[in-house]
């Protein structure tokens, strides 16, 4: 923090430069037991996703919509967790956690980005699941490769924008008081309590931007799911709508993981421990959820097995 002393003799007022994490526990001995826990999951999270998305690239099979959107949601879940948790392992050794003004901008924004467009791709794929299931014939025409694009450029375009709006409008207030961010990453609605200015504006753009974003994709998502429904009504019963439902309970469970936990880390009430609560939510959010989305979509589909299978016996044949 800077101080600065005005010319006209008034009283002196400090600039804020960096803020002060407080981190997920003040339990040193707990932090050792949970480092390298942490470190592996953000590892396997690494490994996961970007493996996933290589697979993807490898196999002409999964050169689909459906694939396609998962790879843009692997890459999504590889730069948020990458945004917040480096910060966190490596503040597990520091007795003060410390981040710089622009550092916390740059790390909100990049993480906002990423988990705003990832909503809009998940919108994507529940719209991919419905013309699959209720429009067969028309799939590959509907779902042509520039429509694909677009959408993912949309998805991409929508959470840059979005946070950026967000970020501007919040890290542009006064700080002039405490620096202290009672978290474990740069939280919004833990920077804003913090400005010495009216947040008005910047509260505004963060419930557009919820409205717009959260509600917003999540209403595409429950339409095209409607649709599903009643399309799967109109299939005559034993494999044909067991299969529709099967294609369908992947996104189905990573929807319901990755919006229930957005809702209850942001609508919490506010409580004596809340705080605490927001913590834990957060860190299944952050560390947890891009690690348990690739798995949920790979265990359970048989061409990734398949694909999987394929290159494990090329890489073989390859040594031997």
């Amino acid at each position: 923090m800077v101080t600065v002393k005005p010319e006209n003799g008034g009283k002196n007022h400090t600039t804020v430069t960096f803020f002060v994490l407080l981190g997920l526990i003040k339990d040193k001995k707990l932090q050792l037991v949970l480092f390298p826990i942490f470190l592996v999951t953000y590892l396997v999270t690494l490994i996961w996703n970007l493996g996933l998305i290589m697979l993807i690239r490898l196999d002409s099979q999964l050169q689909t919509p459906m694939y396609f959107f998962l790879s843009s949601l692997s890459f999504m879940d590889t730069c948020y967790s990458t945004s917040i948790n480096p910060k966190m392992l490596y503040d597990f050794f520091k007795d003060e956690k410390t981040i710089s003004f622009f550092a916390c901008a740059t790390q909100y924004f990049v993480g906002a980005s990423m988990a705003q467009g990832e909503c809009f791709i998940l919108a994507a794929m529940a719209y991919d699941r419905y013309v699959a299931i209720g429009k067969p014939l028309q799939y590959s025409t509907i779902m042509s490769p520039g429509l694909c694009w677009k959408m993912v450029l949309y998805a991409y375009g929508s959470g840059i924008l979005c946070s950026l709006a967000e970020t501007v409008s919040t890290f542009n207030l006064y700080y002039c008081g405490s620096n202290i961010i009672p978290h474990f990453f740069c939280n919004m609605s833990e920077i804003v309590a913090l400005a010495c200015s009216s947040p008005f504006f910047s509260n505004i753009i963060i419930f557009l931007v919820a409205i717009f974003v959260g509600f917003g994709s999540l209403i595409i998502i429950i339409l095209s799911y409607g649709f599903i429904a009643a399309s799967i009504r109109k299939m005559s019963p034993g494999k044909g709508s067991s299969k529709a439902f099967n294609t369908c309970a992947s996104h189905l469970t990573v929807v319901i993981l990755y919006y229930g936990t957005g809702l209850a880390v942001y609508l919490h009430p506010n409580s004596g421990h809340s705080r605490t609560q927001d913590k834990i939510m957060s860190l299944f959010y952050v560390l947890l959820i891009p690690m348990l989305n690739p798995a949920i979509y790979s265990l359970r589909n048989k061409e990734i097995k398949e694909s999987l299978k394929k290159v494990i016996k090329r890489a073989a044949q390859k040594f031997h």
